[in-house]
């Protein structure tokens, strides 16, 4: 598996995890996550309980399939970038956040294809060095994705399923004295899968030798191998009832629940107690969720386990515990033929297109606690036909939870009687009204009424006393909320977003327990007074409030106030005392902020899009010595910043495309990100020298700006972007520390010898430098530079590496990527011979320093024997010439093309026989890059071969090509013999299957002709520049 993530290099790549269910796919992925998270900038591991939390809201029987990946990539982009809260307006936001970035991302128990279309669409949107896991049983998910890294998860040696089986029995890699035959047989009777290898050393655990000596009989008769029966050995373990009850239960009904909800839905069987026996047993496991809640996980197979014993209750499904088979379902609601035994049905409606239900469906099963129809499928389904519906419908008494998306009746029965229900969910349904009067609602916990439009009220509901969220998302017909609301006194959430209807609130009352109140999308709401006290989130988004009452607002933290129509909100000043995070993003009608000056605990302030706000007063801001980020992206209309001012906690200041802004702002010495692209800002001023703590500044196409401060040094700013910013004509020279520099587009005339001086420098970008005439070799000494990028300078007419240096193989240089594309040519031989740069990009055809050429794709070599003693490996300097004339699949965005070049090494042995490793060395190039490419390889070799076939492919199935290869070039370099120690040589032999792109050492190498040397180096970066 570390053979295939290659982590030595620096590509992004995408390694998928293939195996049967219970074979130890996920306990790899976490063990991965586990070792390798630290050394990324971001890592998430995400797992099926994330995905389908997700879905939450857009399960429904019209999903709409673009919503819902948003969603998830919202979700997906919190947790990884560790930011609550985080909004996606469209889906290649992923990639906007995550392609300069290094990223771990595992995504676990892959069934949905979407998903992982949604997370991980391409490699182009992760930064350099990124790794991207997906496990799944599906291998054609991953084929789907074009992934080709595939680790298979075989079952384990008999050794291994010892050991696996010892950890779960004994705590110890090897049995204790006098078990080691009982341990062998009761391990084989597992059948080698890991989870029935845990299951069954669990049930073993502390068990006195007589036990096992006892218990083997019962295995060999009853077990025979089976996993099946492995499972089924453990729970018939069980001793208490309902330590077994719970077991059918969570199979059949609960699993990936949280905790909570299980003890309280079947608080008779103590599910407390009776939880954690099934944990000590392997049967279920405990997982924390987001909101540091523990969910219960059944993995698949005992899952599959338990519902087999329940489906071998009866042959009569309506005399089971629980249906959830679809056909069994169907025909019992048809037939009316339940029994009093069904204590829960759960029917996946994705699985049916039509069904019936009989007048008495429900009439005899007066045990039914659990009714739960779901849609499962993040993909769009069309509704279920329901047929011809009964006039009345019995819903038992018993039920505790009842679900129904696209419930197709416009009211519930008149002789409902929700005395026991603790969940009624409903979304999209066809619902008018629930129910007339008053209903017994003591153990109501949660309604889900979102999506249902033709619902016009809301009943009674003031016995729900218990009640902790109502969810109204979207009842567009919904005209007001009944005074009845008052009485829910452990309400927490209350979601009205989308009730277009909605004009105003019930006044005069005070809900002591609301935490989150969602007002989105009330259109015709104009004026806010709270409802409680105790709300500390706060969404008004695309309302048209214009007052506010200070009643409701003192226990706010979050405010969100996004593409509201008013001009401005409060007049004055509120008392705001807990506020820390306020949203206006895309409130185009916005003029001014409201004062905020007793926001002294606000911490964000986001105005993105206010194209109509032209200044921030002084007195709005300038008690905010809390705020740590300040954005207004897209302020087009922002002319001035306040002066005089330090906001001592700013950290973080976004101002791009605020096109009128002529002033650099200077409102915090504390800024450590500062984001100023396509700003009119003419000049950076010398007293940017006070940001002792810039680390990261952006200046794109600001078109006016031309002077530069000079003899200063911010010994923190590491990333400087000055791309398109066309007047420029110097050279940056206000700090000695930057690491990554991009001055695409720009008027710089030369890059000066003092460049020696940044000694950090590892990226220098310098395409399309029209005035750009002279480089300094002093460049080519730094230390950590990687990559530069020197493509379409037209003035650029000779670059020469450093003379008078003692080894003309310059091994201090790090350089891996030297790019040249439209630029000069008069000396581009001796360059290649000079540079020790692995990978090089030029115009023009194959050079002649390549003394092995083909018009065709593949080159014969004879090799000399002489030459070979004792080689291991065949190094060589390729070069590939890529037509420019590229037919680009209209289905794809330029910007996501990639060039794929493959080279393959076939040997030959004197008996005319080829053989050579299966895996080929990869280069993955940007479209832009379609000239001539130069790059080191380097593979494994024989020494009974006596010629070698070097053939270049380009398999990108993402392009369409009129001629694949213009031509094609190889010089083989000559290598002192190398004696590696035994763990290269084992390293090696490993990745014999590929092509060594990553080894322990470098090798210095000398080409055979003349004595000048080269350090070859192993990787495989994406070349992808920004633009």
């Amino acid at each position: 598996m570390i053979a295939l993530l290659d982590l030595e290099s620096e590509e992004v790549r995408m390694v998928g995890i293939w195996g049967p269910s219970g074979i130890g796919k996920t306990t790899i992925a976490r063990d991965l996550f586990s070792r390798l998270s630290r050394h990324f900038q971001s890592s998430v591991f995400i797992d099926r309980r994330i995905v389908s939390e997700s879905k939450e809201g857009y399960i429904k029987c019209n999903p709409i399939d673009y919503n819902m990946k948003l969603h998830l990539q919202e979700k997906f982009l919190s947790k990884l970038l560790d930011e609550e809260g985080m909004k996606v307006n469209h889906l290649g936001a992923v990639k906007g956040k995550l392609k300069h970035r290094k990223v771990l991302i595992i995504i676990d128990d892959l069934d949905d294809q979407m998903v992982l279309d949604a997370l991980a669409g391409g490699h182009e949107w992760f930064g350099p060095g990124s790794r991207i896991i997906a496990i799944t049983k599906d291998k054609h998910i991953l084929s789907s994705h074009r992934i080709e890294h595939i680790y298979e998860v075989d079952f384990p040696s008999e050794k291994v399923a010892l050991q696996i089986f010892c950890q779960s029995a004994f705590n110890q890699n090897s049995p204790p004295d006098g078990f080691m035959e009982l341990a062998s047989e009761v391990a084989e009777r597992a059948g080698g899968l890991p989870l029935g290898l845990n299951v069954l050393g669990a049930s073993m655990r502390d068990r006195k030798h007589k036990y096992w000596v006892d218990t083997l009989p019962t295995l060999r008769k009853g077990l025979d191998k089976s996993i099946e029966k492995t499972l089924r050995f453990t729970y018939e373990e069980l001793e208490r009832e309902d330590d077994k009850a719970l077991f059918r239960h969570i199979a059949c009904l609960f699993n990936g629940d949280e905790v909570n909800y299980i003890e309280l839905m079947l608080s008779e069987l103590n599910a407390s107690k009776s939880l954690e026996h099934l944990v000590d047993k392997s049967l279920i496991r405990k997982i924390l969720s987001d909101n540091n809640t523990n969910s219960v996980e059944m993995h698949c197979l005992v899952q599959e386990m338990g519902k087999e014993m329940v489906r071998a209750q009866s042959k009569t499904p309506g005399e089971r515990e629980f249906l959830m088979d679809s056909k069994d379902v169907c025909n019992v609601l048809k037939d009316g033929t339940g029994t009093q035994e069904v204590l829960g049905i759960s029917l996946d409606l994705d699985d049916i297109d039509e069904a019936q239900i009989h007048e008495k469906a429900f009439t005899r099963m007066s045990s039914l606690h659990f009714l739960k129809f779901y849609k499962k499928s993040l993909g769009g389904k069309k509704e279920v036909i329901w047929g011809k519906l009964p006039k009345t419908l019995y819903f038992p008494e018993e039920l505790k939870l009842l679900t129904w998306p696209g419930y197709p009746m416009a009211c519930m029965p008149s002789n409902f009687c929700p005395k026991n229900l603790v969940e009624l969910r409903m979304p999209n349904s066809k619902l008018k009204s629930l129910w007339e009067g008053v209903k017994p609602l003591t153990f109501l916990k949660d309604i889900d009424l979102s999506e249902s439009k033709n619902l016009k009220k809301i009943p009674d509901l003031s016995t729900a006393t218990n009640l902790e969220t109502l969810n109204l998302r979207g009842c567009s017909s919904l005209v007001k909320l009944p005074s009845s609301i008052g009485n829910l006194s452990s309400l927490k959430d209350l979601n009205m977003a989308g009730c277009t209807k909605l004009e105003s609130l019930p006044k005069g009352i005070n809900l002591k327990s609301l935490i989150r109140f969602n007002l989105s999308g009330c259109f015709k709401l104009r004026n806010y007074h709270g409802i409680s006290d105790k709300t500390s989130v706060l969404h008004l988004n695309k309302t048209a409030i214009k007052t506010f009452s200070s009643f409701g607002l003192e226990n706010v933290v979050e405010l969100h106030l996004e593409q509201i129509t008013s001009k401005g909100l409060w007049k004055g000043v509120q008392p705001l005392p807990s506020l820390k995070k306020i949203v206006l993003t895309g409130s185009v009608n916005l003029k001014e902020i409201p004062d905020l000056s007793k926001a002294t605990r606000l911490e964000t302030l986001k105005l993105n899009g206010c194209s109509s706000l032209a200044e921030l007063t002084l007195s709005s801001i300038q008690n905010l010595n809390n705020l740590t980020s300040l954005e207004m992206v897209g302020c087009s209309s922002l002319k001035t910043l306040p002066t005089g001012i330090n906001l001592e906690s700013l950290y973080s200041l976004d101002l791009n495309g605020c096109s009128q802004l002529t002033i650099f702002p200077e409102i915090s010495t504390n800024i450590s990100t500062l984001n100023l692209n396509q700003t009119a800002i003419k000049e950076i001023p010398t007293s940017i020298k006070n940001l002792l703590n810039l680390e990261y500044m952006e200046m794109r196409r600001c078109k006016n700006l031309k002077i530069l401060p000079t003899g200063i040094d911010l010994i923190s700013l590491y990333h400087l972007d000055l791309n398109g910013c066309s007047r420029l004509s110097s050279f940056p020279d206000f700090s000695r520390n930057i690491a990554i520099l991009y001055l695409n587009q720009t008027g710089i005339r030369e890059v000066p010898p003092w460049i020696i001086d940044f000694s950090n420098l590892e990226t220098l970008e310098m395409w399309e430098c029209r005035e750009l005439y002279h480089i300094s070799p002093e460049i080519f000494k730094l230390p950590n530079l990687l990559e530069v990028f020197f493509s379409e300078c037209k003035k650029l007419t000779e670059v020469r590496w450093p003379e008078n240096t003692e080894d003309n193989n310059n091994t201090f240089t790090n350089l891996s990527l030297v790019s040249f594309i439209d630029c000069f040519s008069s000396n581009q031989e001796a360059f290649i011979q000079q540079s020790a740069s692995e990978y090089m990009i030029f115009p023009g055809e194959v050079p002649p320093y390549f003394t092995h050429q083909s018009t065709g794709s593949s080159l014969n070599i004879p090799l000399h024997h002489f030459s070979l003693f004792k080689r291991t490996f065949l190094d060589f300097k390729a070069c590939a010439v890529v037509d420019s004339d590229l037919v680009v699949d209209p289905t794809v965005k330029d910007k996501l093309c990639f060039i794929d070049i493959e080279v393959e090494c076939k040997f030959r042995d004197k008996h005319g026989n080829y053989f050579g490793p299966a895996k080929p060395k990869c280069v993955s190039l940007h479209l832009k890059y379609n000239h001539q490419i130069i790059f080191d390889c380097r593979f494994p070799l024989d020494q009974a071969c006596d010629q070698v076939m070097i053939t270049f492919k380009l398999p990108s199935s993402r392009l369409k090509l009129k001629e694949k290869l213009k031509g094609c070039g190889v010089r083989l370099l000559d290598c002192p013999p190398v004696l590696p120690s035994q763990t290269e040589a084992d390293e090696s032999i490993a990745d014999n299957d590929g092509s060594s792109e990553n080894y322990l050492v470098e090798h210095k190498c000398k080409d055979n002709s003349d004595d000048e040397g080269y350090v070859m180096r192993g990787s495989s970066p994406v070349f992808s520049p920004q633009a």
